[in-house]
């Protein structure tokens, strides 16, 4: 193919084809979520109705439908559970409601269906809303790619219809269509959704370049070298939904058991009324103590005690800005005991600023003097390099010379005239050569060791100074890392895309021992893997694409929300609302003081429980001192637990004065 072809202007492309676009599942699409809000709605209208004493007839209607639209779903879920041999905790709930009203607390057992609908529908939110962002991800890859005849000519084709060996067109703006290696042309390549790296990296001929990865100014021809259902960003996909699928289903402490407390409280239950009845006791007196230790012995304020700790820790950490996504969410977190961060948007703001000016001594500048030279003619760029340097240069109040004949050559720098100078600011490694210019290499390799992207300023030929360029480290990271290794007990491990120079620095500044740079999605999917075949609890923290995999596979994840993909935000168990590092410790220890109260719960609940059956067993509990004795131990194990929900019960961030 003639090289003219990167020189000469790129012609339209021609239309895409249409595509459905992936929208997200809309709430009420769902069934559980619609059966959930009547069953609330009809209980919101029947509460004060009940309570002030209303028609008769009217609140018996309204909790009837209350029971009906809430609980069938679950009922019927129970029942098929049943037929497999199977006691399912929604069922015993279902019954313990049905019991409830069949002895007068009709209140009661409306409350417990509306609490069980609800639960169910968010689960089943977050179930659709994560299918959702995983299908999302696939539009990351462009639909169609411009595909280079033999003969020259170029046609338009669907991206899954290339082949290996094929070679495209991909110009400046444009998604890259197939993995594969440059055949042809230079450009910068923004591969952030597949590396987390920050900057767009230069590719020139024989570099690999991924599909779904967005291409700078330059014109580039692509051999592919991956059919596309093989490609990387593919295999993202399938990685999230395996890891998703194989992951242990989650339970709260009290589901662990849920099996032999039911299946015992229905056996009890049956031989309390039976067994009276054998021994000549009459119908409805053992009835009345059957219903009565059903009562006494139904596992309410055993629920009760794990979700208030949990649910009052979730809405006081959405109040501190983390969004954990359910209970089973919030009692995991103070479980981990190893912690994976990514680099890139996680440890760092993901934004690129200048951090060291280096003028060369004799030339007539000093610091201010570079950066206003280099900011001038980088100004009419659009690389996150240049407004980094511009960016600097507006922060120091620098005023700016208009930049003539301006020209960006990819991959190399731009060019301009500047107060009649000609500049020129771009990579050393295209800018240098000769024994001339020993002291800027010297600078360059100094500031690169320290882990920066550097970019050389020349006048007219003549080099005059070095840029250092770095992603901003979080001003709580280090705090962060201190934190989560007392709670750990364990130095945090740096997971990253990223250069390992880059990463070695950057772990060095926060105290990290241990890195693992260079990876791709499958590679830091594996080192989770690693980590917890050895026993260990994984938490991941990231926020790009690439960790989605990652975030998938652990034990907990947590993203960054303010620049986080949609699929980390969805695969994520939490999310970190504010970009706000130091609260990543502050949940995890709430989580672990939310279990200490769920136990705390469960000691009080097990305490009435035991007092209030035996009594019942062994003399006859009046019905209702068992239902205050219940309603009691309910009301205690709640307002226990709602101590979570006060400004004190948050830990201090990482990083605060004391």
């Amino acid at each position: 193919m003639p090289s003219v072809l990167d020189q000469r202007p790129a012609r339209p492309a021609a239309a895409p084809r249409p595509v459905a676009p992936r929208g997200r599942t809309r709430l009420l699409a769902l069934p559980e979520a619609r059966w959930a809000l009547a069953a609330l709605v009809l209980f919101l209208l029947a509460l004060p109705v009940y309570l002030l004493d209303g028609p008769a007839w009217l609140w018996t209607a309204l909790f009837a439908a209350t029971y009906l639209t809430g609980g069938w779903e679950p009922g019927w879920e129970g029942l098929r559970a049943l037929k497999d041999k199977t006691l399912d905790v929604d069922l015993l709930m279902v019954v313990a409601a049905i019991g409830a009203a069949a002895i007068g607390q009709v209140l009661d057992g409306a409350l417990l269906i509306v609490i069980f609908a609800t639960s169910g529908a968010l689960e089943a939110v977050a179930t659709a809303r994560t299918a959702d962002s995983v299908r999302g991800l696939l539009d990351l890859a462009p639909h169609t790619a411009t595909r280079l005849l033999p003969d020259g000519t170029e046609e338009t084709v669907d991206a899954q219809a290339l082949v290996v060996g094929d070679t495209v067109l991909v110009r400046p703006g444009e998604r890259v269509g197939a993995d594969g290696h440059v055949v042809g042309g230079t450009s910068d390549v923004d591969q952030a959704t597949i590396t987390g790296e920050p900057l767009p990296v230069a590719k020139q001929t024989g570099d690999e370049v991924f599909a779904g990865t967005l291409n700078g100014t330059g014109v580039l021809r692509v051999r592919v070298e991956r059919d596309p259902s093989d490609s990387v960003i593919a295999r993202i996909v399938r990685m999230v939904e395996e890891a998703s699928g194989t992951k242990a289903p989650t339970q709260l402490f009290i589901e662990k058991i849920e099996q032999r407390y039911s299946i015992g409280m229905v056996l009890a239950t049956l031989a309390v009324f039976g067994i009276p009845l054998l021994c000549g006791d009459g119908l409805r007196p053992a009835l009345l103590r059957a219903m009565t230790f059903m009562i006494v012995a139904s596992p309410c304020a055993v629920v009760l005690s794990t979700m208030p700790p949990l649910l009052s820790a979730i809405a006081n950490a959405g109040r501190h800005g983390v969004l954990a996504k359910s209970a089973v969410v919030m009692e995991r977190l103070g479980r981990i005991d190893t912690v994976a961060l990514d680099k890139t948007g996680t440890l760092t703001e993901g934004t690129p600023y200048v951090t060291d000016l280096r003028p060369l001594h004799g030339r007539g500048l000093d610091d201010d003097g570079l950066l206003r030279l280099a900011a001038s003619a980088e100004h009419p760029s659009e690389h996150p390099l240049a407004r980094a340097v511009v960016a600097a240069a507006h922060e120091r109040g620098l005023a700016l010379s208009e930049a003539e004949g301006f020209t960006s050559t990819p991959g190399q720098g731009v060019t301009a005239t500047v107060d009649g100078h000609l500049v020129t600011v771009g990579a050393p490694a295209r800018l240098l050569d000769g024994a001339s210019h020993e002291p800027h290499r010297k600078a360059v390799a100094e500031l690169e060791e320290a882990g920066r992207t550097t970019v050389v300023v020349l006048r007219d030929g003549v080099p005059v100074g070095v840029l250092g360029i770095a992603d901003r480290l979080r001003p709580d990271a280090a705090a962060t890392v201190a934190a989560l290794t007392r709670l750990t007990g364990r130095v945090p491990v740096l997971l990253t895309g990223d250069n390992e120079r880059a990463a070695a620095q950057l772990a060095a500044e926060v105290g990290i021992t241990e890195v693992r740079a260079g990876l791709l999605p499958q590679d830091k999917v594996a080192a989770v893997r690693e980590w917890e075949a050895q026993g260990r609890r994984v938490l991941v923290v990231g926020d790009g694409v690439n960790d989605a995999p990652a975030l998938a596979a652990a034990h907990s994840a947590i993203a960054m929300g303010r620049a986080g993909s949609d699929l980390a935000l969805e695969t994520a168990d939490a999310v970190v609302v504010r970009d706000e590092l130091a609260t990543i410790p502050s949940v995890v220890q709430l989580s672990r003081t939310a279990r200490r109260l769920v136990l705390q719960n469960l000691a009080i609940a097990g305490a009435f429980i035991t007092v209030l059956v035996a009594w019942d067993l062994i003399g006859t509990l009046p019905l209702p001192l068992g239902v205050a004795g219940h309603e009691g131990s309910t009301v205690i194990v709640g307002l226990n637990g709602l101590r979570l929900l006060r400004e004190p019960a948050w830990p201090r961030p990482a990083g605060t004065a004391a």
